[in-house]
C-alpha cells in the first residue's frame, strides 16, 4: 500500500489517486494542505522541502511532484498499462502531461479563483472574461489536436489523467464554453470510468460547498 499525502478535491492528489486505481494499487491518504493545512510543519517538510502536495510514500521510497508520482506507479506497478508501447505514443501521452502543468494550469486556476472561488457578487466581469477567453482558447487547440481515436493518445493512457481533471472542472465552472464535440466526448468516455468518477466527477472543486 502506498502512502498520500494531500486532499481529495487537489487536481494533483486526484491525478495520484486516479492513476493508483487505475492500476489496482491500494493507497491510503493522509489529509494534509487546504483545508487541513499541515504542509509547513517541520515533520511534512522533512519530507517534502517543497511544502506541497502530493507526497507519496511506498514503503521506505519518497516521491513529491505529481506527474513523477504517476510515472513511478506506472513503471513499478503497471508496467504495459497507462503508458503506450510505442515509443512515438508514449512521448505524446506525456506531452500532454506537460501540456496540462506547463501551459492548461494556470488559465484554469485562474478562472477558478475568479468565479469558484469568488462570490458571485464579487466578481469582476471583464477579468472573468478576459481569462475565460484564455482558457477556452486552450480547450480549443486542445480540440484541433485531439485525434481520432477514443483517448487522447488512441487506447486509454496516463496523458489523459491529468488534462481530464481540467476538463471536468472546465465543464463545471460558470462560464461560456465553444462548441467542442471531441472534448466533449471524450469527457462522457472518462465518466465511464469508476476511478474518474470517485476521484474527478464525485468530489468537488476548491472553494465549492
Amino acid at each position: 500500500m502506498i502512502k498520500v499525502w494531500g486532499y481529495e478535491s487537489s487536481s494533483n492528489v486526484q491525478k495520484v489517486l486516479w492513476t493508483a486505481d487505475e492500476l489496482g494499487v491500494p493507497w491510503q491518504l493522509v489529509p494534509t494542505g487546504g483545508p487541513y493545512r499541515g504542509h509547513k510543519d517541520a515533520s511534512y517538510l522533512a519530507i517534502n522541502p517543497n511544502g506541497q502536495i502530493p507526497t507519496m510514500a511506498d514503503g521506505d521510497f519518497i516521491l513529491w511532484e505529481s506527474n513523477a508520482i504517476m510515472q513511478y506507479l506506472v513503471d513499478a506497478y503497471g508496467p504495459g498499462e497507462l503508458v503506450p508501447a510505442d515509443a512515438r505514443r508514449r512521448a505524446l501521452a506525456r506531452r500532454w502531461m506537460d501540456w496540462q502543468l506547463a501551459t492548461l494550469n494556470g488559465p484554469a486556476g485562474q478562472v477558478m479563483r475568479l468565479t469558484v472561488r469568488t462570490a458571485e457578487a464579487d466578481r469582476d466581469p471583464d477579468a472573468v472574461a478576459a481569462a475565460t477567453e484564455s482558457l477556452n482558447a486552450l480547450w480549443l487547440r486542445f480540440e484541433q489536436a485531439f485525434g481520432d481515436g477514443p483517448f487522447v493518445v488512441g487506447d486509454f493512457s496516463m496523458g489523459d489523467i491529468p488534462v481530464g481533471i481540467h476538463a471536468h472542472r472546465w465543464f463545471n465552472y460558470p462560464i461560456d464554453r465553444p462548441d467542442t464535440p471531441k472534448i466533449s466526448a471524450w469527457y462522457a468516455r472518462l465518466g465511464e470510468r469508476p476511478a474518474y468518477l470517485q476521484h474527478v466527477m464525485g468530489v468537488l472543486m476548491p472553494g465549492q460547498t
